[in-house]
């Protein structure tokens, strides 16, 4: 009797939008992506996600990809190689954007709609959702909508409304690897979703779930500040008829008050460190003892890691960050 076939290799990605240098956070997010599909012999996708043009800074997606590089960090497919699911920018991705939604079009799952944020606050009475406002409520969807309304707004090229995504009443269950099982019921909690603003730039939640689809990730490891995102992801996933990948949220890298870090914090920024005279191993072994991969932040390069990754290590809680980590740092580096 032949036996099973040997499953498949992992396969993920690291997203970050061209909005500035990595920081801690989004060094952190890189080195788990990295480890979990190394230590299983899989790839990873270098995405930029630049959807959103007037954020993105000149030439920081090439800077993101020399200190990614910097750490000891290498990816297998993404821009300016030849990868098999080419372009790995998302601002060159239209066309499979516009195809996904065609096909949620012709699904029922889609609908156009001309309603703003200020007409869902208006609904003061209804209680909020994650987004802080109250969920879009069933009853504003189109009761008709006529044969061949999609290709005709598409044909028009100038469309006077978003397109929002009809969500499912069944509650989403899926377990994460960091923060366990997570349950969310997103017609209460959100409602139906943009996936095309009225301007008709891509949402982000369109966009990453195309991608993921397209490129055949197997795997997503982001921040635990897009947990909230997952659950309609899992429905966008299911609706254009894919399978979800297995999530990990990483807990987040925060100041000593709490707040998450950003690129507003330039003394964590990778490109500070380094400047401050930081070697690439003492940035990485702190990661790998924040991910709870070693039990001191000895220096350490990633490739010294893979063996031993695993994810049962990786803490759920926030990350506190010392106001004197770049010292520590500097000290630690040979």
């Amino acid at each position: 009797m032949p036996g099973s076939p040997p499953p498949a290799l992992p396969r993920g990605r690291f997203a970050p939008s061209p909005t500035g240098g990595l920081h801690l956070g989004s060094a952190l997010v890189a080195l788990a992506a990295w480890l979990s599909v190394r230590s299983r012999g899989g790839a990873l996708v270098w995405r930029v996600e630049d959807l959103d043009g007037p954020r993105a800074v000149p030439g920081a997606a090439e800077q993101q990809v020399e200190e990614a590089r910097w750490l000891g960090l290498d990816w297998d497919e993404g821009p300016g190689g030849d990868g098999p699911f080419m372009p790995y920018r998302q601002s060159e991705r239209n066309a499979h954007y516009e195809a996904a939604l065609a096909r949620l079009a012709g699904v029922g799952r889609l609908f156009p709609c001309r309603r703003s944020r200020k007409d869902l606050a208006t609904l003061a009475t209804a209680p909020h959702g994650r987004a802080g406002l109250p969920p879009y409520p069933a009853r504003w969807r189109p009761k008709h909508l006529p044969p061949g309304w999609f290709g005709t707004r598409a044909a028009t090229g100038h469309p006077d409304a978003a397109l929002r995504f009809r969500v499912a009443d069944a509650p989403v269950t899926f377990v994460d690897r960091v923060q366990g099982r997570i349950k969310e019921d997103v017609a209460a909690e959100v409602g139906d979703f943009v996936l095309q603003r009225r301007d008709g730039v891509y949402a982000y939640q369109l966009a990453v779930v195309v991608d993921d689809l397209a490129m055949g990730i197997t795997e997503v490891v982001r921040g635990a500040d897009l947990l909230d995102s997952t659950a309609r992801q899992v429905q966008l996933i299911e609706a254009l008829g894919g399978t979800p990948p297995r999530y990990a949220h990483l807990p987040l890298v925060v100041d000593a008050h709490g707040e998450k870090l950003s690129k507003r914090d330039g003394a964590l920024t990778i490109s500070a460190l380094r400047e401050a005279g930081v070697a690439p191993g003492a940035v990485v072994g702190w990661l790998a003892w924040a991910l709870g991969q070693q039990g001191t932040p000895t220096p350490v390069v990633p490739a010294a890691l893979v063996t031993a990754f695993r994810w049962d290590r990786v803490p759920a809680t926030p990350i506190v960050v010392p106001d004197d980590l770049p010292d520590r740092l500097r000290a630690a580096s040979p």
